[in-house]
């Protein structure tokens, strides 16, 4: 694949500042992806060759681009895309994301979302590596571990970073108190006809714009909020109450689902899933 230039990198963050502003997020957030765009625009060294021998941390020198902004485009010219584009514009399934990795097919792909509810690509990534991938029918060791192999190289992650997120801390998330209140903005904002609403392009065969959106900041972290719009939920009926809640900062990315419980002590009330414990407290 043929590294992107500086210009298709400035493309897709001035389409995600665009998105951004008609979506009504933070103006600063905007305005940080415009001014990404212009410094891609006015430097003569290719980012995807600083990136590749220096790493994504040497664009941090470059103008008007810090840890966020350097994540985002060693995203793009190492993968050519960019997940939070893709979220932003409503319109890639994770099955159509997996079956990007080569050796995984269109039934396969649904297995991975249907069986172990994976999303996205480091979603994948970590299912290879704790043991999950493994065990699902279809994958064994070595298909396991050319998958592994095949992310490591597409997403450019250090082990560092990926011990991180297979048992990640709490200073690399958001806390629950954050988390569940994004959340409640997020549904009541949305039943009051109050957000913004974006046409998903996957299970969505009349185009309607029908998936509320929202972008909010708490304790330093930039979020975005939509109701889950996969086949599983859709099967469920639970489209209007799984939220998936998308957040960065500082070059950190990652995400949550939260649901409203309906078995034991804490039926009734909204939990974020994987960490039950912690919304006990919480509701303590």
């Amino acid at each position: 694949m043929q590294p992107p230039s500086n210009s298709k990198v400035a493309e897709m963050l001035e389409e995600v500042a665009d998105l951004l502003s008609v979506q009504h997020a933070d103006p600063y957030r905007v305005r940080a992806y415009r001014e990404a765009a212009a410094t891609l625009r006015d430097r003569k060294e290719s980012a995807a060759e600083v990136v590749e021998v220096h790493g994504r941390e040497a664009l941090e020198g470059w103008p008007r681009i810090g840890r966020s902004l350097s994540s985002a485009i060693a995203e793009i010219v190492s993968s050519g895309r960019l997940g939070m584009l893709d979220r932003l514009r409503g319109e890639v399934s994770p099955e159509d994301l997996f079956t990007t990795v080569p050796g995984i097919g269109e039934e396969l792909a649904r297995r991975l979302h249907a069986a172990l509810g994976l999303e996205t690509l480091e979603d994948l990534e970590v299912a290879a590596h704790d043991g999950r991938l493994e065990g699902l029918p279809g994958f064994g060791a070595r298909r396991t571990r050319a998958v592994r192999e095949l992310l490591a190289a597409r997403l450019s992650r250090s082990a560092r970073k990926l011990a991180r997120r297979v048992q990640p801390t709490d200073v690399e998330r958001p806390s629950i108190t954050a988390l569940l209140s994004v959340d409640d903005e997020y549904r009541r904002r949305a039943r009051a006809g109050e957000l913004r609403q974006i046409a998903p392009r996957r299970l969505n065969p009349d185009h309607e714009a029908w998936l509320p959106i929202l972008h909010a900041e708490r304790d330093g972290w930039s979020f975005t909020a939509l109701f889950s719009n996969t086949a599983r939920a859709h099967e469920l009926g639970t489209t209007h109450d799984w939220v998936i809640l998308y957040f960065e900062r500082d070059g950190h990315e990652d995400q949550s689902t939260v649901v409203t419980e309906h078995r034991g002590p804490l039926a009734g009330k909204r939990v974020v899933r994987g960490r039950e414990e912690e919304c006990r407290a919480h509701y303590q």
